[in-house]
């Protein structure tokens, strides 16, 4: 068996090698194909987890290239991790959102747009390439906005089997065991998540079938109480529901903007930092183990749940696991197109969406619009189309007033004007 990883030179990466080591007794991988555009980052971490898997006694082999099409040819699974612009475009997005007044963040907002634009094409073109060189291969994208590029590849390589997975739903469910003082398997407990991808809200929680949710949101309102506190209380004593974090953006804006005020260091400065450490150990001779620092860079459980879903769908499991794909009406007055993040059974013949009620109107409304803003980017991003980029910014719940998008726009473009051959080919 074979997979490749797209972005192998990423610091996440020896952080699934060792899902793959763990996993080596029911998913009987043959070839890791380690694939990056820069050969200096390849190299120290292909080495690093090349004596990784020596140390495990070499299960299976791991292969460096700079060659995509080499990469993927024969694959039965493409993982997609990769950063077009690397940290630096980040950083970029983060400073954009700052100078124009607005939320200056990786996923959301300006910057998750600019994101957007500029990784839509590559993903797609990764895509191409599966369809070429490995048919029928499953496309696990981990690559943010993880939710729009997946709407990009449902709409734009629909042939391709793809998922879209983040690690903010299993690591709420570990934290939720955790404070439970329950020591389960993840895969006894099922998280009720519904919405778009870092647009959830968590409304459901069972532990080998029994309800424990009433408990939960009880004890997370009480937490509310406190002096820590992530949410005010009467919000989440309304919905009964556990609001994704990502969600602090839009119903807190004036306190993130507060907090982004104080930068430097924005979290892309604060990546950077611990990035040069984490290469420095990986490049150690004698290292064969990652790391603790690995946890500060984020992405917790990311092996583990990369890992379980391709060995769902490759022992035809059927496990649960909370994913992004297009609902096909599992969400009954929903646009069975969308692609939202929700409960999916995994088995060989892919990845099935489990029924799920909809969201009430208080959230449905922003799910809605942010919807609308994917809709308009993916459009912008494949088709080079300013005007589509304009409506996605307007529509934006967080973007510029309508007489700022023009500049805002402008500043996009130009600030990633070389990542974005597709709006300057005239």
């Amino acid at each position: 068996m074979k997979v490749a990883v797209i972005g192998g030179g990423s610091s996440y990466t020896p952080e699934l090698v060792n899902g793959f080591l763990a996993r080596v007794g029911s998913f009987p991988l043959t070839e890791l194909w380690l694939m990056d555009i820069l050969p200096e980052r390849l190299d120290v971490v292909g080495r690093f987890a090349q004596r990784m898997v020596a140390a495990a006694g070499s299960p299976f082999a791991v292969h460096l290239t700079t060659d995509q099409r080499e990469a993927v040819r024969g694959a039965q699974y493409v993982v997609t991790q990769l950063r077009v612009g690397w940290m630096k475009a980040r950083r970029e997005d983060e400073y954009l959102g700052k100078r124009h007044g607005l939320i200056g963040q990786e996923t959301t907002g300006v910057g998750g747009m600019a994101k957007a634009l500029r990784t839509i094409p590559v993903i797609l073109k990764i895509a191409a390439d599966m369809r070429e060189l490995a048919p029928g291969a499953l496309l696990v994208n981990f690559t943010n906005p993880a939710g729009l590029v997946t709407e990009a590849l449902s709409r734009y390589a629909a042939d391709v089997p793809s998922v879209g997975v983040c690690n903010v739903p299993i690591t709420t469910k570990m934290g939720i065991l955790k404070n439970l003082g329950i020591d389960a398997e993840p895969g006894r407990a099922k998280l009720d998540t519904l919405g778009l991808n870092h647009l959830t809200w968590h409304r459901g929680f069972t532990i080998d079938g029994e309800d424990v949710w009433p408990q939960i949101i009880e004890s997370f309102i009480q937490q509310q109480r406190g002096e820590d506190a992530d949410w005010d209380v009467r919000t989440i004593e309304s919905l009964r529901m556990i609001p994704n974090y990502y969600l602090q953006y839009f119903y807190y804006t004036a306190d993130k903007m507060a907090e982004q005020d104080k930068w430097p260091p924005s979290r892309a400065e604060q990546v950077l930092a611990i990035e040069d450490e984490l290469f420095r150990q990986y490049a150690e001779p004698d290292r064969s183990a990652p790391p603790e620092g690995l946890m500060k860079r984020g992405g917790a459980y990311y092996s583990t749940l990369a890992t379980q879903v391709l060995n769902a769908h490759y022992n035809n499991m059927g496990e649960i696991h909370e994913v992004n794909v297009p609902h096909r009406g599992a969400v009954a007055g929903w646009p069975a197109d969308w692609v939202l993040e929700l409960p999916c059974r995994i088995d060989a013949k892919g990845v099935h969406p489990l029924p799920a009620e909809p969201l009430p109107l208080a959230c449905f409304g922003l799910i809605a619009q942010v919807k609308a803003y994917e809709l308009l980017t993916v459009e912008a991003a494949v088709h080079g189309d300013r005007n589509a980029a304009y409506q996605a910014l307007l529509t934006h719940p967080i973007g510029p007033s309508a007489d700022k998008v023009q500049a805002v726009l402008d500043d996009l473009l130009n600030t990633n004007r070389s990542y974005l051959p597709q709006f300057f080919a005239s």
